[in-house]
C-alpha cells in the first residue's frame, strides 16, 4: 500500500505551504517507506509515499501522461493493467507501473473509465489543461480514502485521517465505489452492481462456477515483483486462499523470481486455536510456515499505536487489528512486502455465526448486502491499516468484483444454514472446494466452524482486553458516558477505554463521526439484532456471543443476574430541560 495526499485550491501557495504539505505527507510514510514524490501546479499539490510492489525500479509517483498535462497519485493495484494497456496502443508509457494506466485512460475516455479498472485503488487526478480534478475509490473500499475541506476553501484528499485532520475544518470517509468531480462538485456512484438494490436473486448455485471465479481472483493477485505470502489462520477462508495460491504458484511468473514454495504466516497466543489449525493446513499444503506468538500484555502495550494507525474506536476492529498489527511487523522484518488475506467471505456468504438465526432467505440476503456495503468501515479498514502501519500490503481475493457478482447472484436459499440438510455456514463455498480427487484441504478444516480472528488468536485475548478496560474505567465513568460522549456513546467499559485513546489522537467532531456505531452480536448489523430477542442481553461482537451456536459460547446471562435498576446505556436520556438533567438509573 502507498499513501496519497492531494490539496486543491490553497489560498497560500508559498514555499511554507509546500513545506507543510511535505510534513503532512510524512505522516503517511509508514504506508510507503520506499520513496516520496510531490507535484505542485499553482495552488494544487499531489503528494505520494510509495510502497514499491510492481516495477520497483521505475514506478515512482506521481505518474503522468505523455506531455505531463495529467498527473495522478494512486494507492492500490490494477490487476488488469496489461489488458488495459493493450487498448491504449496510441499512448506511450513511461514506466512498468500498473497504476500509470489511469492517467492514459482518463486522457482517452474522460471521467467514465473507473469501472474499467479491476483492482483495489484510491486515486486523485489533476488535469492541468483546465485545472479540473477527480478522486475515486474502489468498489468496496479496500483502500482507504478521506476527503476534507479547509477554511480557505481548499479541498483535501488523503489515505488516512491523520494527514488532513489538523488542517481541515471538516472531513469524512470517501464513499467506496464513488467518484468526485470538481466539474460538478459532487460525488456520484460509479459502481452499480445488481446486488446493490438488495433484491433477492434467483440464480441456481453452481459450485464449479464459484470455484473457478475464486481461483481466478487468487491467481490475478499473484502479480508482484517483491516477496509475498499468505496470512493463514487455519480457518476456511485463509486456508482456501493459501491452497489456491500454493496450487498455482509454480506456474506463475512470480515463481521464477521468488521460488515455488508459498510462505504462510499465523499469529496467536500460545496454544491458540489458530496456531494449531494454521500449522496443520501449512503442513498439508507444504508451505514455508511462520508462526508468531504474542502475550496479552504485548497486545495491551500496542493498543495506543493500533488505534492511532487504524483510526477507529470500534471494539471488534481494535480486538482484531492488534494481533494483525503485531504480525505485520514480524512479517515485514522477514523482507516480505505483500500478503494475501481472507477478508470478505463472511459478509458475502453469510459466514458469521449469527446468520444461523436468519428467519428467511430475503433477510439473509439483505443482511449480506448491508455487511458488504459497510466493509470499508470494518474489515477492509482493519486489514489495510494494520498491515500498512509497517509498510505491508494486504490483498483480498474474496473482494474481487467478479467473485462478488457471482456469489451475490446465487439464490440465498443455498446460503441459508440448514442443519437438517447438513449445511453449516458458508456451505456453498465449502462444497465448491470439496474435491475428492484433488482435495484442496482436509475435510475437518474445510468444515471447521467459523472463528473470528480476534477469537481465534486465543480466547483469553478478548478476556484480557475486558479486564484491562475494567481496571481503567470506573462504574461512575460508564454511567456518565452519555454526557461525556453524546455521539456514538460507548456502551461498555472496553468501548469507553478505546474511545478515550481515540479522542487523544483525533479530538475533532469530524473524526469521531467517521466511526460506525450501534449494537452488534457476533459482528451483526443492528438490524439483524432483531432476529433473536436473547441477543440484546449479551450484545458483544465476539463470535462467542452467538449463544447456542458457537461451540465455546459465553454463558447466557440470566435475567436474575442483572440488578433491577439497571438500564441499558443506549436508553439513557440526554436531554436537558429547564436547566435540569432528567433522572438517570445507574448502570452497574
Amino acid at each position: 500500500m502507498c499513501g496519497i495526499l492531494a490539496v486543491f485550491g490553497c489560498v497560500d501557495n508559498s514555499q511554507a505551504k509546500r513545506s507543510r504539505i511535505i510534513e503532512l505527507s510524512r505522516r503517511l510514510r509508514h504506508r510507503g517507506p520506499d520513496w516520496s514524490g510531490l507535484h505542485c501546479h499553482q495552488d494544487c499539490y499531489l503528494a505520494h509515499q510509495r510502497l514499491a510492489i510492481v516495477d520497483p525500479a521505475s514506478g515512482d509517483q506521481p505518474l503522468y501522461n505523455e506531455d505531463k498535462s495529467i498527473i495522478v497519485t494512486v494507492n492500490g493495484e490494477i490487476y488488469n493493467h496489461e489488458e488495459l494497456r493493450a487498448k491504449l496502443k496510441n499512448h506511450k508509457f513511461r514506466t512498468g507501473s500498473d497504476c500509470e494506466v489511469i492517467a492514459h485512460l482518463y486522457e482517452e475516455y474522460g471521467e467514465n473509465f473507473v469501472d474499467m479498472l479491476d483492482g483495489m485503488f484510491s486515486f486523485v487526478l489533476l488535469d492541468t489543461r483546465d485545472k479540473s480534478f477527480i478522486a475515486a475509490r474502489d468498489a468496496i473500499g479496500i483502500t482507504p480514502l478521506y476527503m476534507g475541506w479547509g477554511l480557505d476553501g481548499s479541498i483535501w484528499f488523503a489515505s488516512e485521517m491523520k494527514a488532513l485532520s489538523d488542517d481541515c475544518e471538516r472531513f469524512t470517509s470517501f464513499l467506496p465505489g464513488h467518484i468526485y468531480s470538481s466539474k460538478t462538485g459532487e460525488l456520484r456512484r460509479w459502481y452499480n452492481p445488481p446486488w446493490f438494490a438488495e433484491n433477492t436473486p434467483s440464480t441456481p448455485y453452481d459450485p464449479l462456477v464459484l470455484r473457478e471465479v475464486f481461483e481466478k481472483a487468487v491467481k490475478k493477485r499473484l502479480m508482484t515483483d517483491v516477496p509475498f505470502g499468505v496470512l493463514l489462520s487455519g480457518g476456511l477462508d485463509s486456508s482456501l486462499v493459501a491452497s489456491v495460491a500454493s496450487r498455482y504458484l509454480a506456474e506463475s511468473e512470480v515463481a521464477k523470481q521468488w521460488g515455488s514454495q508459498l510462505h504462510t504466516f499465523c499469529i496467536g497466543l500460545k496454544g491458540s486455536p489458530d496456531l494449531k489449525a494454521g500449522r496443520e493446513v501449512a503442513d498439508y499444503l507444504g508451505t514455508h510456515h511462520n508462526e508468531f506468538t504474542f502475550t496479552v500484555q504485548e497486545g495491551l502495550d500496542a493498543l495506543e499505536e493500533v488505534i492511532y494507525h487504524v483510526e477507529t474506536y470500534d471494539v471488534t476492529t481494535i480486538r482484531a487489528s492488534t494481533p494483525m498489527f503485531l504480525m505485520s511487523r514480524k512479517i515485514k522484518s522477514l523482507g516480505v512486502k505483500m500478503v494475501l488475506s481472507g477478508e470478505g467471505s463472511d459478509e458475502i456468504l453469510g459466514g458469521y455465526l449469527y446468520f444461523h438465526k436468519a428467519p428467511n432467505k430475503d433477510e439473509f440476503h439483505q443482511e449480506t448486502c448491508r455487511k458488504i456495503k459497510a466493509l470499508h468501515l470494518y474489515d477492509c479498514l482493519r486489514a489495510n491499516k494494520s498491515t500498512s502501519a509497517w509498510g505491508l500490503e494486504a490483498r483480498v481475493p474474496f473482494l474481487d468484483k467478479q467473485f462478488i457478482n457471482i456469489a451475490m447472484d446465487i439464490d440465498p436459499e443455498w446460503k441459508m444454514i440448514r442443519p437438517d440438510l447438513g449445511r453449516i455456514e458458508k456451505w456453498v463455498l465449502r462444497n465448491a472446494f470439496d474435491d475428492e480427487q484433488k482435495p484442496y484441504l482436509p475435510k475437518h478444516i474445510l468444515y471447521r466452524q467459523k472463528e473470528q480472528f480476534s477469537d481465534g488468536v486465543g480466547y483469553s485475548w478478548i478476556d484480557g482486553l475486558k479486564d484491562h478496560a475494567n481496571a481503567h474505567v470506573t462504574d461512575a465513568m460508564l454511567a456518565q458516558a452519555g454526557y461525556v460522549y453524546p455521539e456514538n456513546t460507548p456502551p461498555t467499559k472496553e468501548a469507553y477505554y478505546y474511545r478515550t485513546i481515540f479522542e487523544k489522537f483525533f479530538p475533532k467532531n469530524a473524526a469521531r463521526s467517521t466511526v460506525p456505531g450501534g449494537p452488534s452480536v457476533a459482528c451483526s448489523t443492528a438490524k439483524a439484532m432483531e432476529w433473536d430477542a436473547e441477543w440484546s442481553k449479551n450484545p458483544d461482537p465476539s463470535g462467542r456471543a452467538a449463544l447456542g451456536v458457537h461451540a465455546a459460547a459465553y454463558e447466557e446471562v440470566k435475567p436474575s443476574a442483572l440488578p433491577k435498576s439497571a438500564t441499558p446505556l443506549s436508553d439513557l436520556p440526554h436531554k436537558v430541560q429547564a436547566g435540569t438533567i432528567e433522572s438517570v438509573a445507574t448502570v452497574v
